[in-house]
């Protein structure tokens, strides 16, 4: 009796588990902009239709954004664990892009769902 309620307990959260995954993986809709905060302020608003390498010059280092097919990817950073560089590209409502050790932040708004505010 016990196994079969652990076994269907498990399926539960299994299913509840797959349907979060997907309702994160592909309802968020495309953005259309991508801020950019150096140590906490708003420093450049970059369009995700246009194509471009920019600068990100702080007081506490470097890093290179790259805006490609609507996607946005840190390019590089001289920062020591580079992570920012490994998280990818982002183009929906709300992602980000963190480089922890410059201070900087990406984030996607804009589009048709959803605008989040992540600070």
């Amino acid at each position: 009796m016990v196994i079969k309620r652990d076994f269907i307990l498990a399926a539960t959260m299994l299913v509840i588990g797959i349907i979060a995954y997907l309702c994160m993986k592909f309802l968020p809709e495309n953005g259309s902009e991508v801020k950019v905060y150096v140590d906490g302020k708003e420093t450049a608003t970059y369009s995700l239709k246009d194509d471009g390498i920019y600068s990100i010059n702080g007081k506490n280092g470097n890093n290179t954004l790259v805006i490609k097919g609507g996607e946005a990817m840190m390019k590089d950073a001289d920062c020591p664990d580079r992570l920012c560089v490994k998280q990818g590209s982002i183009s929906k409502n709300g992602e980000s892009i963190v480089c922890l050790p410059h201070k900087v932040i990406v984030t996607v708004t804009g589009g048709d769902g959803a605008d989040y505010d992540i600070r």
